[in-house]
């Protein structure tokens, strides 16, 4: 990996202040916990359909992605994150001039972290289920 380190340099390394943080999962146990102690150090959730509903229920403010993105979450579900100002936020290297100024002219925030688990999608084949439910249980964005 050292390779894309220095591929793109930037003159901030190491340590990085959690301020935003992006929340997707499908397996929500100890969420909420988690997500509380983001909120007490006054990080910004942003987080997709159940998830964000989740944080919600449990009093805990959240941004939903597709406000975020100005684009909604389509296809059943299948499209979330998949917009440049999640990839953007994600990807931007800190203290890259060319960077912070490309996320500046775009709108794009810095996204910190990423807190994720997939669709059980090996459990679903090794179970014998069928194809169409095989398929949805395939998590890209």
């Amino acid at each position: 990996m050292a390779h894309i380190l220095t591929a793109v340099s930037g003159s901030e390394a190491d340590v990085v202040p959690i301020t935003r943080a992006l929340i997707s999962v499908s397996d929500k146990a100890g969420i909420v916990e988690l997500c509380t102690y983001l909120a007490s150090k006054n990080v910004e959730l942003l987080s997709t359909g159940g998830t964000a509903k989740k944080l919600r229920d449990a009093g805990l403010t959240c941004i939903d992605v597709s406000d975020y993105t100005g684009s909604p979450e389509c296809l059943d579900g299948r499209v979330k994150t998949l917009h440049p100002k999640v990839h953007g936020g994600l990807l931007g290297v800190r203290g890259n001039a060319q960077h912070e100024k490309d996320m500046a002219d775009n709108g794009i925030g810095k996204i910190d972290i990423t807190i994720l688990n997939l669709y059980p999608f090996e459990a679903t084949v090794a179970k014998g289920a069928a194809f169409e439910q095989c398929i949805e249980n395939i998590d890209i964005g």
